[in-house]
């Protein structure tokens, strides 16, 4: 492993104040799930670490102004467990719940979650595999080579990795935001904006800018947030990516009809993917096994699979379709 410094700073002020100083070589370090394991295959090569899992202005979960507040430094463990977090935002919890094992949901943070980087095996595979991302310019082994799990939507000439988190899916359906601290000042942006399509920079996976970090994530209470679900489908029942997930909630009226819905998914996209398009097929209409399949085909529309990943678009289809019937039946 390289060598480089390490800085543990006693406050938020301090630790900003440290990434500023430290220039682009430096990376924040929080649970350390992802960081290290980056490191140690020489993916990432940070010249400094700036630890801030321990900042208190970063670890707490609760209620304020009528938003789910979650600070960026606490643990996916005990978000999970928030009673608020299970009880008015169920698919953010089971998000969380579904996600890595439990000693890892013990140690990992939420903005880390937020910002981990893919799975793809030609990225952390190093040389010889070419890999935009990891090195700009120099192609993709993913395009053309095995591909299984890769993603169908949001693709391009110059990638095709999957967005590999979970939180984010359940985020971005029920419009939350991150409020974020670096060298301009305070910011907040949307979910929905976070991250990048690969286009033709796969390199940048998200809109922070350097020396920035996250500070918390804010969700809106909502009726829809409370009647909602996280469908994850994957290789086996833990510890595993997914293959298909799709984080949806259902309003109906007395008469059966869809008042509201919300469709996100993941396992399937480069990015967290917000599919409004198959929101708005619903609106109006009974929820029916043949409607949830319309609104999965809907979500699914602009697809582009490669060798060995067609089977996503059937998958994911289907995953949206038995997530709307799952949270519809759970409607209060």
């Amino acid at each position: 492993m390289r060598p480089f410094d390490y800085h543990r700073p006693e406050n938020l002020p301090q630790a900003l104040a440290t990434l500023r100083d430290a220039g682009d070589a430096a990376l924040p370090l929080a649970g350390g799930t992802t960081l290290y394991d980056l490191m140690k295959i020489g993916v990432e090569t940070p010249d400094a670490v700036v630890d801030i899992h321990r900042l208190p202005e970063l670890d707490h979960v609760g209620v304020a102004g009528g938003e789910l507040v979650i600070g960026a430094g606490t643990r996916m463990a005990r978000a999970a467990a928030h009673p608020a977090v299970m009880r008015d935002f169920p698919a953010v919890s089971q998000s969380l719940w579904r996600a890595a094992s439990q000693q890892l949901r013990n140690m990992a943070t939420i903005g880390g979650n937020l910002l981990q980087r893919t799975r793809c095996t030609y990225f952390r595979g190093g040389a010889p595999f070419p890999c935009n991302k990891r090195d700009p310019g120099s192609g993709c082994a993913a395009i053309g080579g095995r591909d299984g799990g890769h993603a169908v939507l949001g693709v391009s000439d110059d990638c095709i990795a999957t967005y590999p988190g979970d939180l984010a899916v359940a985020l971005i359906a029920f419009d939350a935001v991150v409020d974020v601290a670096g060298p301009a000042g305070a910011r907040t942006v949307p979910i929905a904006e976070l991250h990048r399509s690969p286009g033709d920079t796969p390199h940048l996976e998200h809109t922070l800018n350097p020396g920035e970090l996250i500070t918390r994530v804010r969700v809106p209470f909502s009726d829809i947030a409370r009647e909602s679900t996280f469908l994850k489908v994957r290789p086996r029942e833990s510890y595993a990516f997914a293959l298909a997930s799709a984080a949806v909630g259902v309003l109906r009226g007395f008469d059966g009809e869809v008042r509201e819905c919300r469709i996100a998914l993941g396992g399937v996209a480069t990015r967290p993917w917000r599919a409004t398009e198959a929101e708005r097929v619903l609106a109006g209409r009974p929820l029916t096994a043949e409607s949830a399949r319309e609104a999965g085909d809907v979500a699914m529309r602009g697809a582009r699979p490669g060798r060995d990943n067609a089977y996503k678009v059937e998958l994911g289809a289907r995953t949206v379709a038995e997530a709307l019937l799952r949270a519809a039946g759970s409607e209060r």
